[in-house]
């Protein structure tokens, strides 16, 4: 027991702590640096929207004002069956590089992206989410990683506008520490997924991807890889968005990208063999495990009972429940609706994140497994 015991928790320790160190000691000791410059190829802006009315005017505004060559740049928006007032507000922009491709039935976002893609004309590909807003200067940033061959795709950084509530300090939280790891593993080869509301590609690299793909954003980054290219990460390009202050909107959201983890793991096997693939220890340490986490955190509890006799163990099952008393709290408390718990509220965010989302990866896996994910994204919603 005692091996199984330190085996579990070896594992999870090494997939929130000791691969983020290790990731960032070997980009130090051996990076691998991407060559800018100033170019400016010809961009075609990818978007596939359903049911955007409310979102979709400031982000077509906030496209055509970017500081890129007017001339170089192209706008394909894909309707994914939208039945609100999506086409008319798209229809009233008079602009020449603006397309719209409508689909009158619910085809899914990666069919939708399959169309956009062919109907492009130009050399780079530049994939947007319809609620995010970009910095001005963030497409011209964002190409200039394409001076370099050895990459075919790049992401941004999303930042998230600060807001008040448990949830959404928490959420940010979590993913400063995941831009952590992507920047790291991007200086080292290539990052795993891209940041689906800004990343772009070379046009050449694109291969038309499965209807039932939900990850667009990790699926084709990693077969750009498989083709022997980087997939790197780019700070100085921002796009902004808010975190989700809902619970059951992050769960939402989470459990859709863990169960999109689950297919990618079963279309790239190869890319898990370290003698032919550059990121098989990253995929392994970053998504594999992480996904495992919950189901090593369920066998570790338990397994810390039957050995609470010893005085480390007894001290280390305390820990445990306290840990999963705060999340408790941080649950109770969202929305700061139980003002008992307002006080330790801050205390619990941590605690409560973690474990919503590692039950979300329990929730992903059984969509995988008993096919239960639709491939018609839901938008989220945040206010």
């Amino acid at each position: 027991m005692k091996i199984l015991f330190w085996t579990l928790l070896s594992l999870i320790f090494y997939c929130y702590l000791g691969y983020p160190l290790l990731i960032s000691l070997l980009s130090r000791f051996f990076p691998k640096p991407v060559h800018k410059s100033a170019i400016f190829p010809s961009v075609s802006i990818i978007i596939a929207v359903h049911n955007e009315e409310d979102v979709i005017k400031a982000k077509l505004d906030n496209l055509l004002s970017l500081d890129y060559p007017k001339d170089m740049i192209e706008i394909l928006i894909g309707s994914d069956a939208s039945t609100d007032r999506t086409h008319q507000i798209i229809q009233n922009y008079q602009d020449g590089r603006l397309r719209v491709l409508i689909n009158p039935q619910r085809r899914g976002k990666m069919m939708t992206v399959n169309d956009l893609v062919a109907l492009s004309r130009n050399e780079i590909i530049f994939f947007n989410d319809a609620r995010q807003l970009l910095a001005k200067g963030a497409l011209k940033n964002l190409v200039q990683n394409f001076a370099d061959p050895s990459v075919g795709c790049a992401s941004g950084e999303l930042i998230f506008i600060k807001t008040e509530g448990g949830i959404a300090q928490g959420v940010n939280l979590y993913w400063e520490y995941e831009k952590f790891i992507r920047c790291h593993e991007a200086r080292l080869h290539s990052m795993l997924g891209a940041t689906g509301a800004i990343y772009a590609i070379r046009k050449s690299l694109y291969k038309p991807a499965p209807a039932e793909i939900v990850l667009d954003d990790m699926y084709i980054p990693l077969k750009i890889i498989a083709q022997g290219h980087r997939a790197i990460f780019d700070g100085t390009a921002h796009a902004f968005d808010k975190a989700a202050h809902s619970a059951a909107e992050e769960y939402r959201r989470k459990a859709r990208t863990l169960y999109g983890n689950y297919q990618i793991f079963a279309l790239f096997p190869g890319l898990f063999n370290p003698i032919k693939s550059p990121i098989a220890i990253q995929l392994f340490s970053h998504k594999f495990l992480r996904v495992m986490v919950p189901f090593l955190m369920a066998l570790l509890l338990p397994l810390n009972f039957l050995m609470i006799d010893a005085g480390f163990y007894k001290l280390f099952f305390a820990l445990q429940i306290i840990f999963y008393a705060a999340a408790f709290i941080g649950a109770l408390s969202r929305g700061q609706k139980l003002y008992i718990f307002k006080p330790m509220s801050k205390l619990c965010y941590v605690p409560y994140v973690f474990c919503l989302l590692n039950f979300a990866a329990l929730a992903g896996f059984y969509r995988f497994i008993g096919a239960k994910q639709g491939t018609a994204w839901q938008k989220a919603r945040i206010q």
